[in-house]
């Protein structure tokens, strides 16, 4: 059930509408709200102390953006998990990244800029630097991809890039519930990084598809079990 907090004070319908949209995309990433989960408008209205108009301004939000379904006379419901959907974004991740690493490896832009320098200095550190909690590397494992992208210098491949990063989120960071996924990030992010400074295309291809890979094997299997 969403959390509900109480004492907390009115706000302007904008604002409302904000934060019950961040609070449900919460309860949707963390599996508070698990898939297939069915709720009405009022219920989520009492869970969050609001009245019904900031309510549905934030689900019909998080439907527009695919979280979300409504039902006629039914009420909504957090979707059911599509494995071929997230397979589809998968494949087309790895082509605008493999496209980007080729393009920084042909080129001199992996010589300067602050995308290369942000990576080098939260991937190339020693081990006793490293962070150990799992939404931390979560957000900074998307950084890495995106920032990746970014260095290459086509600002429209980077901008479809970061919208299908968001769309991937929520199975994205199952991959860091568990320690040694976390030090194999670490580690796979690394050896990555440094071909591409090195201009090693081949190798550096060959590396970001196997991260990918088994990140993608690790979340369904994480996937099928939690549902």
């Amino acid at each position: 059930m969403v959390e509900r907090r109480l004492g907390e004070p009115k706000q302007r319908p904008e604002s409302m509408a904000d934060r019950i949209y961040a609070r449900l995309k919460e309860q949707i990433f963390s599996f508070s709200l698990m898939p297939g989960d069915r709720f009405s408008e009022s219920e989520v209205a009492q869970w969050m102390e609001a009245s019904r108009t900031p309510v549905r301004d934030a689900l019909y939000r998080l439907q527009q953006e695919g979280y979300v379904e409504v039902y006629f006379r039914s009420g909504w419901q957090v979707k059911p998990f599509d494995f071929k959907y997230f397979e589809d974004l998968y494949d087309v991740r790895i082509v605008l990244e493999e496209a980007a690493i080729r393009r920084l490896c042909d080129s001199l832009l992996r010589q300067a800029g602050p995308a290369i320098e942000e990576l080098k200095a939260t991937w190339l550190i020693d081990d006793d630097a490293r962070l150990s909690d799992g939404q931390q590397v979560s957000a900074l494992d998307e950084r890495f991809h995106c920032l990746l992208v970014e260095a290459c210098g086509n600002e429209e491949m980077a901008a479809i890039h970061r919208g299908i990063s968001e769309r991937m989120r929520i199975i994205r960071r199952l991959d860091f519930t568990k320690g040694p996924r976390i030090d194999a990030t670490y580690n796979e992010h690394g050896a990555i990084l440094r071909a591409v400074l090195k201009r090693r295309g081949e190798e550096a291809l060959r590396l970001l598809k196997s991260h990918i890979e088994a990140s993608k094997a690790e979340v369904r299997k994480i996937t099928l079990h939690m549902l």
